[in-house]
């Protein structure tokens, strides 16, 4: 009978060269989308996927010195949508990282859409997650970008594996999942109209354990919260929601202080840690390789509200 072996046994027979085949599509995805379209951007909001996208984009258009230092411009500027409501430790890196690169970065502020009107919240401290569409289609069109690239993943939600690798986006910057184009033999047709554009996913066949497994190879940076650190948390439908000052404990709720991690990032008022010990990449690896519930499933409460709430969004222009 097979003796069982501890994922510490198992970790270092892993095979990595899946990694150089999902890299190289990467790159030819990111090249593609550069040489057909006039005015693409990258979108990074200081997650883990998009700072995995961005490490691609290096790879595909700057000169590598050697131990992650690269050399030279991307042909892109990177765009952020700013709810207002995301994480300091996030925005603290997003800044910085941008700084140290020497990148543009635009910024666009859900706070701006409220003053104009174009964005309404019921109260204050509602989840403004699924009102960044708003936001974000108003900086396409202030910008007139007619390419998104974004680290969308197949495996993270239902409605995300029904999108192709160039999503069309209409006019009004929607999404039809029946009228979506063939893409055979890594052929992609990229014709737009006048106000159309194109999303593109340069990583959607990786898994989240391929992103840890490229994180912890390339030894890529990411915000401090992905790690293990000490949380204030209260234990709310499942979840282990964040307390913040626009999450506060609710009346009967137990304010506990919980050794965490986050397995994304987004809105403080939509996004929860999972309790973990993990220390670095390596050690998540060995954490992922055991999960049964997708990330957003363990973490996102706003997913959580309809079985179509992700697709819904995506079809309102939602990334």
């Amino acid at each position: 009978m097979n003796a069982p072996a501890s994922i510490d046994q198992l970790l270092p027979e892993l095979d990595h060269r899946h990694l150089d085949w999902l890299e190289e599509e990467a790159i030819f995805i990111l090249r593609e989308a550069v040489a057909a379209f006039e005015r693409p951007a990258l979108l990074f909001s200081g997650g883990k996927d998009s700072c995995v996208v961005l490490r691609l984009a290096e790879k595909a258009f700057k000169n590598h010195l050697g131990n992650g230092v690269f050399k030279g411009r991307l042909p892109f500027p990177l765009v952020h949508v700013d709810t207002g409501h995301n994480f300091p430790e996030v925005i603290e890196f997003r800044d910085r990282r941008v700084a140290e690169m020497g990148e543009r970065l635009v910024v666009g502020h859900l706070e701006d859409s409220i003053r104009r009107g174009t964005v309404r919240l019921a109260h204050p401290l509602e989840s403004r997650n699924g009102h960044q569409t708003v936001t974000l289609l108003e900086t396409i069109e202030e910008h007139r970008f007619d390419l998104m690239i974004g680290g969308a993943r197949r495996d993270e939600e239902k409605a995300r594996a029904k999108e192709r690798i160039f999503s069309h986006r209409d006019s009004f910057g929607q999404w039809q999942p029946k009228e979506q184009r063939p893409e055979l033999w890594t052929l992609f047709n990229t014709r737009i109209r006048p106000g159309e554009h194109m999303r593109a996913f340069p990583i959607s066949n990786w898994t989240e354990l391929d992103v840890w497994l490229y994180i912890a190879r390339e030894n890529i940076p990411l915000p401090s919260l992905y790690y293990a650190h000490e949380r204030q948390i209260v234990r709310r439908k499942g979840l282990l929601v964040p307390v913040t000052e626009v999450t506060p404990p609710q009346p009967g709720e137990t304010v506990e202080t919980v050794q965490v991690r986050f397995r994304t990032v987004g809105d403080m008022t939509c996004t929860c840690p999972v309790e973990s010990p993990a220390a670095n990449a390596v050690e998540i690896v060995a954490e992922t390789l055991k999960v049964t519930v997708s990330e957003r499933g363990a973490t996102r409460m706003d997913d959580r509200t309809s079985e179509a709430s992700m697709e819904r969004r995506k079809k309102e222009g939602y990334f």
